[in-house]
């Protein structure tokens, strides 16, 4: 079944999609209710209440008053405490539209089931007095019909019975001073039944100084007021009074206000009974009401709440815990097409702002996000904290207005807009862009960060928490966790610790890495970083050495098998034009200002053109990740300990973001090669590139593994190959025989030739294929057109010094010569005569083997001395070790001694220190023998 976006189902009041609403008529305003001066939605008794919706504690609270009204018990005091835009006014207005008696209770929507509850036919029209504390100035009397009211007793009496009811306190109004209860109580009996509404007032009476007297009396006499009011009212059982006060201390403003909050609860702690309308789960239904005129498909709501449910159950451990609960599915019923986690963040966090009020500023914003949202045609399924539209100015707007000062560069840059950094991320990486994840990741982290105090010990969200904002049904968690991870690179005002995210006002570590990265040079410091970051990821490499950005100059032209890594600049691609063959060419023909003549022993590797910008900027990163902390580490720099960490994380993170780049960027090998042409002569060199996959473990074996199982580097050789070449390229013009050594020697400079990977190859491939009289004949040497130690299709151990490879014809030819000769032989000499073997020196098929031949011996000592360059003598030892020592180290029964002869001689003298170190060495190393003269 396809699951229907919320603005398919859920249709907004009038007023909220066209974007008319007005601030003001978010706040409930009792004054101008009874002046019947408000907008419709407060002033129809009707229209309010079908927009209202009765918690368990108005419903409670009415039922109060519909049995007070009646004389059937009730409370005749109520104080509505709550928190600042907790519903206080609000369910005034239900007191004042049920008790006016303007519309028949019946018909206001949700009153019939309360008034059967208690029992109640219909309510008596009282009389509704409004006493409204920041209505009324406490030194500016209103002058109503040649009357002057002057203060709250005045007030009272005057709505309850105009002229005549002011007559009775008259001339405590003029004096200022408090009537007594028995006053106040005859005088609301005579009006009753009758409801007092109390309205801000702490504001009012915050006003007055001590000691000082107003128009409206003092501090004190209106204190006493209040004490004789709350009395009064018990005494007429069918009038009550509602009054509303500040929840906390922070609400009630000054010194004075606090004062009279703690004065004015020890007195209606007397004789109130408490109730706290709305709460935070009823707070879903309130919102739904006034922002959502229906819900068009109640079947299909249920449908999404259901796929959401279905969606936290499958990933349960990416998600809160409270999603796995079976009453998580009623909370998004509940709060359909609001997500619940929406609720959460405002109430819970953005309610905890002194100038956030609760449920009203809670409709205030959330009507400004609905109308962008349905202008915009979101498609989300419900609305959630990853909805956010902050690219709305006036939703932005509203959001700043609660926050201090400099929020608005962190939204523009790392939240949300055309220039932030998630919209450039996605604009770069469609799995990202596809479903706005990184936008939905930042929103989650504003909504659930920005309220938060930067001292608090818990502040941000935990990465689960920013995943309910945002997650989907179809959508993966893994997603927006790599989304997290991208922004955490990327961000400015990104903060982490202690397993939570936030967004602040001050610039996180970020900005002083993205400082530093402009230090850095490219030539001497990122590329020399890449170079350090390849050596680690390749190691020792594939090959016999590796050659990382090095200077034609400094590659040698030897027999060694080289991979040489080209330059970052020298790039390569599939398609279009490849820098990296051109640099590969240049290195290919020449060493230095010298031919290069062993072009068949290299190896390139290149990178990839569109990745190589990526990764010069991580190395950048990297630098100045750890200059960071080294400044640190040498107090170059100070950073609380919370940074200081997060500066060694960041480091370690961008380090192995390295080590995977460079493979990703490090991806193509570059082989030349040439083709042999059908008339002679071969062509121009190609190139054959191949690609690594950059997922492998380990990018040496990688290497090594592309280039065997494509043949271009061949470390096994099958004799039939060897047999083909030595056809193609030596066994012509005559020539029946080549050299072993010259077959070698040629295989590393024609790029025609297999790339072999040692002369091994080549001299176990004669090994495997001497026994077979179908692929060459040997010899170890040839005089007068006869060969020494001559052998065709037996086994044998080939030694490459000397070694010939004989035309398989022509060694079958001389072999039937070396047997007829063998047989005559044997048939001319006497019983017990030891004869030569055929194919020993001397021994042809033109001879007659004398009698008394004695087999040839085999040398059996080899010595030789060469002079090293200094400066290169660690390179040159090696190749002598890999070229000449492995050839007898190889060899059962071999003895191999090597000797180091070091003679230093200088003009001046050598320094003490030179002398002490020499000294110290040489033991350390075990020299046999060193000395100074």
């Amino acid at each position: 079944m396809t699951l229907k976006p919320w603005r398919e189902i859920a249709i907004p009041h009038e007023d909220v999609l066209k974007g008319t609403f007005q601030q003001a008529e978010f706040a409930a305003d009792i004054t101008r209710v009874q002046a019947r001066t408000a907008t419709a939605e407060y002033q129809d008794p009707a229209l309010f209440f079908r927009r209202t919706f009765i918690t368990e504690g108005m419903s409670l609270l009415l039922d109060s008053v519909v049995r007070r009204l009646n004389g059937q018990g009730g409370d005749p005091v109520i104080q509505l405490q709550t928190a600042f835009g907790g519903g206080k006014t609000h369910t005034m207005l239900a007191v004042l539209h049920l008790s006016a008696g303007e519309a028949p209770a019946r018909d206001l929507e949700g009153i019939p089931a309360i008034l059967d509850k208690a029992g109640v036919q219909d309510l008596p029209m009282a009389t509704v007095v409004v006493l409204d504390g920041n209505q009324l100035a406490p030194n500016q009397p209103r002058k109503v019909e040649g009357h002057e009211i002057r203060t709250l007793w005045g007030e009272l009496a005057w709505q309850l019975g105009k002229a005549e009811g002011y007559a009775l306190i008259a001339e405590s109004d003029r004096a200022g001073t408090s009537p007594g209860k028995d006053v106040l109580a005859d005088l609301i009996r005579k009006y009753a039944p009758c409801v007092i509404l109390v309205d801000e007032l702490v504001a009012y009476i915050r006003q007055f100084e001590p000691g000082k007297t107003l128009a409206g009396g003092t501090y004190d006499s209106n204190l006493s007021f209040i004490q004789a009011l709350t009395e009064a009212l018990k005494a007429v059982p069918n009038a009550l009074m509602l009054a509303s006060l500040p929840e906390s201390e922070r609400e009630a403003g000054s010194d004075r206000g606090v004062a009279a909050l703690k004065t004015l609860e020890h007195y209606f702690g007397r004789v109130q009974a408490i109730w706290k309308p709305v709460g935070t789960e009823e707070a879903f239904e309130i919102v739904r009401r006034r922002l959502f005129a229906e819900i068009r498909d109640r079947s299909a709501a249920d449908e999404v709440c259901r796929a959401f449910a279905d969606l936290y159950v499958q990933h349960g451990g990416d998600l809160p815990s409270e999603t796995q609960e079976g009453q998580y599915l009623a909370r998004m019923q509940s709060a359909y097409p609001i997500h619940p986690e929406y609720f959460e963040r405002l109430y819970k966090d953005w309610s905890s702002l002194p100038s956030f009020q609760r449920t009203r500023g809670v409709l205030k914003l959330m009507a400004k996000v609905i109308h962008r949202l349905w202008q915009d045609g979101n498609q989300d399924l419900l609305l959630m904290p990853g909805s956010t539209p902050l690219y709305d100015a006036t939703v932005r707007a509203e959001m700043l207005n609660y926050l201090p000062p400099g929020w608005d560069p962190v939204l523009e840059r790392d939240v949300d807009g055309d220039r932030s950094e998630p919209v450039d991320i996605e604009q770069r990486e469609p799995k990202f862009g596809s479903i706005q994840a990184c936008r939905r990741t930042a929103r989650s982290i504003f909504l659930g960060s920005a309220p938060t105090s930067v001292n608090q010990m818990t502040q941000g969200l935990e990465t689960e928490r920013i995943l309910l904002g945002c997650l989907q049904p179809g959508q993966a968690p893994y997603v927006y966790r790599d989304a997290l991870s991208r922004l955490e690179t990327r961000l400015t005002y990104l903060n982490k610790g202690n397993g939570r995210w936030w967004l602040d006002v001050r610039p996180n570590l970020r900005r002083e890495m993205e400082d530093r990265k402009r230090r850095f040079k490219d030539d001497e410091d990122v590329i020399p970083a890449i170079r350090e970051t390849l050596q680690r990821v390749i190691g020792g490499g594939p090959l016999d050495a590796t050659h990382i950005f090095t200077p034609s100059i400094d590659i040698p032209d030897d027999w060694a098998l080289r991979l040489v890594v080209l330059p970052p600049r020298a790039t390569h691609a599939r398609t279009g034009g490849s820098q990296a063959i051109s640099a590969a060419l240049a290195l290919l023909r020449n060493r230095g200002e010298q031919p290069r003549q062993k072009q068949n022993r290299l190896v390139f590797l290149a990178a990839e053109t569109d990745q190589l910008g990526h990764l010069m900027d991580t190395m950048r990163t990297l630098l100045a990740w750890k200059s960071i902390v080294i400044d640190v580490r040498d107090n170059r720099i100070t950073l609380d300990n919370l940074q200081a960490k997060q500066a060694e994380q960041n480091g370690n993170q961008v380090q192995e973001a390295a080590y995977r780049l460079v493979k990703e960027t490090y991806r193509w090998l570059l082989t030349p090669f040439q083709q042999a042409q059908a008339g002679g002569g071969v062509g121009e060199i190609e190139w054959e590139s191949l690609p690594l996959n950059p997922a492998a473990q380990n990018m040496t074996k990688e290497i090594e593994g592309v280039l065997q199982d494509n043949e271009l580097v061949i470390s096994e050789w099958a004799p039939i190959h060897l047999n083909r070449l030595l056809k193609a390229w030596f066994w012509k013009n005559a020539e029946p025989d080549c050299s072993a050594a010259d077959l070698w020697q040629k295989s590393c400079n024609y790029l025609y030739f297999p790339r072999l990977r040692k002369s091994t190859v080549v001299q176990n491939a004669i090994a495997a294929g001497a026994a077979s009289r179908d692929f060459f004949g040997l010899a170890y040497g040839k005089e007068a057109g006869e060969y020494r130690g001559f052998t065709f299709g037996k086994n044998t151990t080939p030694m490459m010094d000397s070694l010939l490879l004989v035309e398989p014809d022509h060694a079958a030819a001389y072999q039937a010569q070396l047997d007829a000769v063998q047989a005559a032989a044997i048939s001319a000499t006497p019983p017990g005569t030891t004869l030569p073997t055929p194919g020993t020196p001397g021994v042809g098929p033109s001879q007659t083997p004398p009698v008394s031949a004695t087999p040839a011996s085999k040398p059996k000592h080899f010595y030789a001395t060469v002079e090293l360059d200094p400066v290169k003598a660690s390179l040159q030892f090696s190749n002598i070790v890999n070229e000449v020592v492995e050839l007898f180290t190889a060899a059962p029964g071999t003895r191999v001694r090597i000797k180091v002869d070091i003679d230093v001689l200088s003009n001046t003298g050598f320094e003490d220190g030179t002398v002490r170190a020499a000294k110290e060495n040489t033991k350390t190393l075990k020299f046999d023998s060193s000395e100074f003269e």
